[in-house]
């Protein structure tokens, strides 16, 4: 086990950046032709800094990635809504989408949902674990129940708001990578956490692993704070993503 004290100073730089970058399309419904075919679809991203991409350029994180990937799959114009939040956790999005009538008009209106949370949960109790290492573990096991619970009201509020909807959707989860390989902890924490997620994939919702992608590629995919992706790792995470398929909106 390596000393907690050591992820603290590792995660402080990106945990010091808490911004909201919120782009809404003037329209936000599916468009369709005399003839019935879907012209536009609506796409809105949920989440954390994966969502909006830091560590990569404008334009290269896995949304505007996998936007492009699924415009090219699809023939059809794809318009985004990113939601993407830096540093947030899945307690924040499950309060967000129970409350913010941004986020439930942008996922009730869309036909495809990429979700991309968890991590800074793992981070947060990593942080919080610094100056106390007898609670390392503790604390993690702690976070994990949370998060977990987390997930279960978010999938459950994302259900709820789709629920009646006229149009076929899909949805995405986003898998955990391990930022910290050189702690035992992490790594099972990360394990656990994506069991648990790609528990709730069903005919139109999907899990994109990326754990193994990412596990001894670290230095390739990952930006210079050793967290987040770089632009190649965002794609890794599109590529996966494109590679689930669009289920009936093909």
């Amino acid at each position: 086990m390596h000393n907690p004290s050591f992820i603290h100073g590792l995660i402080s730089l990106p945990c010091r950046y808490h911004f909201t970058r919120i782009v809404i399309s003037y329209r936000r419904q599916a468009a369709y032709n005399g003839e019935g075919k879907v012209m536009v679809y609506a796409y809105t991203a949920i989440g954390d800094s994966l969502t909006t991409g830091f560590g990569a350029l404008p334009g290269n994180g896995f949304v505007p990635v996998y936007r492009r990937m699924a415009e090219g799959r699809l023939g059809t114009p794809v318009v985004p809504a990113n939601l993407g939040v830096n540093g947030l956790t899945t307690g924040g999005l499950k309060q967000r989408l129970r409350s913010s009538n941004v986020y439930r008009a942008a996922v009730k209106d869309a036909q495809i949902i990429t979700l991309s949370i968890g991590g800074n949960d793992l981070i947060k109790a990593a942080r919080a674990a610094g100056p106390r290492p007898g609670e390392f573990q503790g604390l993690l096991q702690q976070a994990l129940r949370d998060c977990k619970r987390n997930y279960s009201d978010i999938m459950g509020s994302l259900t709820q708001l789709k629920a009646g909807s006229r149009s076929p959707y899909i949805i995405r989860m986003v898998g955990l990578y391990n930022p910290y390989p050189q702690v035992n902890e992490a790594t099972e924490w990360v394990r656990e956490f994506n069991r648990y997620a790609a528990g709730y994939s069903s005919n139109n919702v999907g899990f994109a692993s990326v754990y193994h992608e990412f596990a001894g590629n670290e230095r390739g995919l990952l930006f210079l704070d050793h967290i987040h992706p770089n632009g190649r790792g965002y794609r890794v995470i599109a590529g996966k993503l494109d590679a689930l398929g669009y289920g009936s909106l093909r």
